[in-house]
């Protein structure tokens, strides 16, 4: 049960859903182009991704110095489901 609140209260933010909707369109994307695309400070945006990441929303990947983010298989299905409502 602890698992399917975790990914409730990341769900539970404008914020964290904007940068979902905007990883199963562009995925590997960075920490600096997410934040620049949802108009928000790198630092807010990469708590954003770090809660999102806890609760197995997101993976990620190291390239270079960067490091990508995407969406975990699945997630694509759940976005589509909530927007239904």
């Amino acid at each position: 049960m602890k698992k399917e609140v975790k990914i409730l209260k990341a769900l539970a933010n404008e914020k964290r859903l904007e940068i979902l909707k905007l990883l199963d369109k562009h995925s590997g994307f960075s920490v600096i182009e997410i934040a620049e695309e949802i108009n928000l400070h790198f630092k807010s945006t990469s708590k954003h991704l770090q809660r999102l990441s806890e609760a197995g929303l997101i993976k990620s990947n190291r390239d270079g110095v960067w490091v990508r983010f995407g969406l975990i298989e699945k997630v694509d299905q759940l976005l589509k489901k909530i927007s239904s409502f």
